[in-house]
């Protein structure tokens, strides 16, 4: 048994650490059956060599008698900032052997207030009238005023340094660069948070980059979401945040004799228009590449815009970066243009090499998700232009925008000069780079297609913040969204960190009545959040503890969670949540059906509520008792209200029925009626869905969980309209937003509300996992501490499978059938156990290793106890 994937603070090798007691975690693997840790030591040192050298640790955990290989905290002296700390962690097995050690690096960042010596700079006003005015060219590009800053600092050393860091963050987006080369590879940084409340930094190791002799730093900086069109908000005058963007940054050098030198923006730096002349999130990057860069004069002075660094924190999750790269195909060729399809809607933007043009010629790329009569359909992008623009300097050159992204799968080419080779143009896909840890695959096409499907709307609408849309002019943090996906995403990737951040903007934004609002962060829609959306703030915390065991997160959201509760409780006597609504979206894009929007608010309030009292137990919160009593009560009024005598829920939709069944608000002996209901109503509609944004989330397991998994297949395999086969059927390589985005009866829905890039519909992924392959955890357990593995057969596939790197290890579950006899496959990692049930109308026909095995007869047909290791099983098939 070994330890392997150590992390601290969940992450890989972080540089730049901001926490001063993290935590620190392994996950276990053995080919052993039993395995266990039993006991674990933890040592540090300030040199990896010095791990092997007992009387040069700077801490020593000793053997502790555990099971417990999560978010361990540091418990060493206190961390210095700028410093490397090398750790190890040794571990031991059931038997009480040694087992096996592994080791890892974590280096801290400026911890500090007064570690920072940097001032902010950027364009000095006085100067504005003499940077130079926008071309007739430029004038063409929206908003052209206030073009990016190029800033540069010269310095000289004496002697290469043995260490080198830059510190950087920009009030805007930026791209650091010394000596002419760019530094590191990090995207879009410093990302997209309350900025007023948080601003991140970023930490890059330039030691390979440094000099000895004369140096150049310097750095491109853009408005982001600082300074630029951000949402569908058009009054960008106001500029959201501030008015024009600006740098800070730090290079710290250290020498092998001991010394430091310290290079900070302050106001010997110069800046000056270069040839990025206009960039825009939403709108694109206008670049004349004729203009001087970095070389040559008319460099003037920064202005020094403030000498307080502000609220800085380290970065903590994983940048955005560039992460694959998609070639393209030529589907049309006519006059000056070229429209190219890359196979894949995707997030990123267009890499093009320009081969001999002339100085001055002006190439366009326009992008779009779909085409329409063969042309880019770009209404539904609203005012977001998602156009870039380069005008050449003559030559071969390659042009890659840097500070924009856009959703698209085709883009037009106009302007090109001589005929485009295909091999000259891809597309770059971009997005926080967390790591893909799960993995589902099963006998038909088109649901892979759906899985896939579903991985790359995550992939695109993880840009910073989990977005609601990648094209037009939104992509906002919604919260509903991204709690009814969050489920399926940490099937996906280990999104930890991600959201962990992306909660601290949730909480900010509360108000001082304890409402949440409706995205995070806020730009936009600064109200009340609405029922499920506002919920995200409850949800989501829990869910990390749930799935990763981050105790943490929870304990740091608990007080805002538990006032969301109490905002709606002050404001709803009766606890039927029907006032303080916000903008009560319902069952947002629900098709066919109009689900009672208290009804649906009313669940959401049992279930937040629920939830509260659930933390609280954990956290040992004295509140837990009253959450409990609370939730009692809202469930009785909910019933009282809304369930009838015969099962029936108000308004009678599938959503209806499955907030009642899913959020446990029915008495036990209407549920069966009320499943029946459900399932009804599903028939009668050809095995058709109703739900929207809300109820999706909740459809297959219902049904599942109820004994219907039949008609969970049935919806699963559905390609009739409305369906997810519907989209995949007509070319969908993401999910769509609405399930009538594109329909042959009606063509393109509404273009003020039509993405063809959004997540929330993809909700389906984690049944996939749980149900259908049947990696889930029982009731209780932490980070699949408990496994509860259902493999669920049925529809038209023949096998299914997953792979999840839990927080724990790898866990694996499918199945196959083959004529009158069905394979389960597990795996389970060290430390955790499992029940598996194994569906066969036999339970003595269970074998293991041609060998018979007890199983214990269920509901479902067979049930095993397991220990960690990798089994194979066979049964009578139903």
């Amino acid at each position: 048994m070994t330890p392997y994937g150590l992390t601290t603070e969940q992450l890989t090798e972080p540089l730049g650490l901001g926490e001063t007691r993290p935590r620190l975690s392994w996950k276990l693997r053995s080919d052993r059956r039993g395995a266990a840790q039993t006991a674990f030591r933890i040592t540090a040192a300030l040199c990896e060599h010095d791990l092997d050298e007992p009387g040069r640790l700077i801490w020593d955990s000793g053997r502790r008698l555990s099971d417990d290989t999560l978010l361990v905290a540091w418990d060493g002296p206190a961390l210095q900032s700028a410093t490397r700390y090398h750790w190890r962690v040794e571990t031991w097995d059931e038997f009480g052997a040694v087992s096996g050690t592994a080791q890892t690096w974590f280096e801290t960042g400026l911890l500090h207030r007064d570690d920072w010596t940097a001032v902010w700079i950027g364009r000095d006003p006085v100067n504005l009238p003499l940077v130079d005015p926008p071309t007739d060219e430029e004038r063409s590009f929206p908003d052209p005023a206030g073009s990016p800053l190029y800033l540069r600092q010269s310095f000289d050393i004496s002697a290469q340094p043995v260490r080198a860091r830059l510190y950087a963050t920009a009030r805007g987006v930026y791209e650091p660069s010394l000596n002419g080369q760019r530094v590191g590879d990090l995207e879009l940084a410093p990302g997209w948070t309350e900025y007023h409340r948080r601003l991140q930094y970023q930490t890059y190791d330039v030691t390979d980059q440094v000099r000895a002799g004369a140096n150049v730093l310097a750095a491109i900086v853009a408005d982001g979401w600082w300074s630029g069109h951000v949402g569908f908000d058009p009054s960008r005058p106001a500029r959201h945040y501030g008015v024009t963007p600006a740098y800070l940054a730090q290079l710290v050098l250290d020498f092998a004799d001991g010394s430091r030198q310290v290079i900070v923006t302050d106001g010997g730096w110069g800046e000056r228009p270069g040839p990025i002349r206009a960039a825009d999130l939403l709108m694109g990057q206008f670049v004349d590449a004729r203009r001087p860069s970095w070389d040559g004069d008319g460099f003037r002075p920064v202005a020094v815009l403030d000498a307080e660094p502000g609220p800085l924190v380290a970065e903590p999750d994983d940048p955005m970066r560039i992460t694959a790269e998609l070639p393209a195909t030529i589907v049309d060729h006519r006059d000056d243009r070229v429209i190219v399809d890359f196979g894949q809607n995707l997030v990123g933007r267009v890499r093009l090499r320009i081969r001999g043009a002339e100085p001055g010629r002006r190439i366009v790329l326009r992008h779009a998700e779909v085409l329409a009569d063969g042309e880019l359909y770009v209404d539904n992008l609203r005012r977001a232009a998602a156009t870039d623009t380069y005008v050449t300097a003559g030559g071969d050159e390659v042009f890659e925008p840097q500070f924009t992204f856009h959703g698209f799968r085709y883009a037009e080419i106009s302007g090109y000069p001589g005929e485009l080779d295909p091999g000259d143009v891809s597309a770059r896909v971009l997005h926080n780079d967390t790591a893909f840890t799960g993995t589902f695959t099963c006998s038909d096409p088109m649901v892979e297609q759906l899985q896939t499907n579903i991985v790359w709307g995550q992939r695109g609408n993880f840009v910073a913040v989990p977005t609601d849309c990648p094209q037009r002019d939104e992509r906002l943090g919604w919260l509903a969204d991204a709690q009814v996906f969050a489920p399926t995403a940490t099937r996906n990737a280990d999104v930890s960190a991600f959201f962990a951040r992306w909660l601290r903007d949730v909480v900010d934004g509360q108000d001082a009545d304890g409402a949440f609002r409706d995205v995070a962060p806020i730009m936009v829609l600064d109200r009340e959040g609405a029922p499920a959306w506002g919920d995200a703030g409850v949800i989501i915390p829990w869910l990390l503890w749930r799935t990763y065991g981050d105790r943490g997160t929870l304990e740091r959201s608990f007080d805002a969670m538990a006032a969301w509760v109490e905002h709606i409780r002050r404001h709803n006597p009766d606890l039927l949540w029907r006032h303080r609504t916000g903008n009560s979206y319902g069952d947002w894009l629900q098709v066919d059906a109009e689900t009672p929007r208290d009804v649906l608010s009313t669940a959401y309030f049992a279930y937040s509520t629920r939830i509260v009292a659930d933390a609280a137990d954990v956290l040992g919160r004295a509140e837990a008792d009253e959450y409990r009593a609370l939730h009692d009560k809202i469930r009785s009024a909910f019933i009282d209200a809304y369930v009838g005598h015969d099962g029936t829920v108000e308004g009678g939709t599938q959503t209806a029925y499955l907030l009642a069944l899913g959020f446990d608000l029915l008495p036990q002996e209407l549920t069966t009626a009320a499943a029946g209901h459900l399932a009804a109503d599903v028939e009668k509609r050809g095995n058709r869905l109703t739900t929207g944004f809300v109820g999706v989330s909740l459809l297959c397991p219902v049904l599942t969980e109820h004994g219907r998994e039949d008609l969970a297949y049935a919806l699963l395999h559905q390609e009739e309209f409305p369906s997810w086969g519907y989209s995949i059927r007509h070319g969908a390589t993401t999910i769509w937003e609405r399930w009538d985005g594109w329909t042959e009866h009606g063509g393109f829905q509404s273009a003020a509300m039509n993405s063809f890039n959004h997540y929330s519909l993809g909700s389906v992924g984690d049944w996939l996992f749980g149900r259908v392959a049947g990696i889930d955890q029982a009731p209780g357990s932490v980070a699949y501490k408990e496994l509860l593995l259902r493999p669920t057969p049925g529809g038209k596939l023949t096998w299914a499978r997953a792979e999840q790197e839990t927080a724990r290890g790898l866990v694996r579950c499918g199945w196959n059938l083959d004529g009158g006899q069905l394979t389960v496959e597990v795996a389970v990692p060290p430390g955790s156990t499992a029940v598996l049930e194994i569906p066969t109308p036999d339970p003595g026909s269970v074998r293991h290793d041609d060998a018979p095995v007890t199983a214990v007869p269920s509901a479902r047909g067979a049930t095993l106890r397991l220990t960690s290791g990798r089994y194979t099983f066979t049964a009578t098939s139903h």
